[in-house]
């Protein structure tokens, strides 16, 4: 199934656009997360979980704002990847959400603004074995993940070369507690990864948390140790060419329970195995981090 998004009211600013394509993650963590992946001026934000004035004031520090986004992607209905807020900014702005049929099934029961998106016609659905065709040269194609929140998805985003740019492949995969073949196959050839780097073992278990939400975050169903994340990391490189991985986006780091050197630490032992030069870059929970994939 192919999904194809026509957009209106963008084309003179997509004309006057530099042409590039980058990731700003303006936000990773449990408190809320989003990301806008701009391509030749197209921009997706991948999550909605912060409001929209904070979205505002992140994409002000580049100088932009809410007109750059052109589309938003969700990767499943847990209330830190989406606002209520926001979903009235997408309203109000005529901006397009594109979720599961499952998510949006949620989201009638939590919002009461997906309603109002629904009668636009701004609720897009995609199928866990579909792809969706955006902006100009974007394929999106979802893959499932396992988190408790039946379904939650990672999506490989390709950015279809042209006379002047070759193509260009985000791997973008956060909320999982486990991960297998299928999940790494998807992985493979990116030039950038955007990957959970939840927490460290030994600091989640002796975080004094309740033992049932230690339990669900180091079960199958929760999020990515350090360990656990650099492992995948590793089974997609392995199986990419060497050099292709320019850059690796640590996601949704626990406050609480990591630490950006661990996380980092992590990423780093897989790089130096492999002998490669990814860059490293450990998205935060406050302020916008920002990577230029091409130019």
């Amino acid at each position: 199934m192919v999904a194809t998004l026509r957009y209106r009211h963008h084309a003179d600013a997509l004309r006057e656009t530099p042409v590039g394509i980058r990731l700003t993650v303006l936000g990773s963590g449990s408190s809320g997360n989003a990301s806008l992946l701009e391509v030749d001026g197209f921009g997706l934000l991948i999550d909605a979980g912060l409001g929209p004035r904070q979205i505002a004031r992140r994409l002000q520090l580049d100088g932009i704002g809410w007109d750059r986004i052109h589309a938003v992607i969700l990767t499943h209905a847990h209330g830190d990847h989406w606002r209520e807020a926001t979903l009235k900014q997408l309203a109000k702005r005529e901006i397009p959400l594109y979720c599961h049929r499952e998510h949006a099934t949620r989201l009638r029961h939590a919002s009461t603004t997906i309603g109002e998106l629904q009668s636009a016609g701004l609720v897009r659905t995609y199928r866990s074995d579909g792809t969706l065709e955006l902006g100009v040269r974007i394929v999106v194609r979802p893959f499932g993940l396992s988190h408790d929140c039946e379904p939650t998805f990672g999506f490989r985003i390709e950015c279809e070369g042209s006379l002047f740019r070759k193509g260009w492949t985000l791997g973008y995969a956060a909320d999982l507690g486990t991960w297998d073949d299928g999940v790494a196959s998807m992985l493979v050839e990116a030039d950038l990864l955007a990957l959970e780097f939840n927490h460290d073992v030994a600091l989640q278990r002796g975080s004094g948390r309740p033992p049932q939400l230690v339990a669900r975050v180091l079960g199958d169903r929760g999020h990515l140790s350090n360990e656990q994340a650099a492992a995948l990391f590793a089974a997609a490189v392995k199986h990419t060419r060497p050099g292709r991985v320019r850059d690796l986006v640590q996601l949704h780091l626990s406050r609480e329970c990591n630490r950006p050197r661990l996380a980092a630490a992590a990423a780093e032992r897989v790089l130096a195995d492999r002998r490669a030069t990814t860059r490293l870059h450990v998205a935060s929970q406050d302020r916008p981090v920002q990577i230029a994939c091409s130019d």
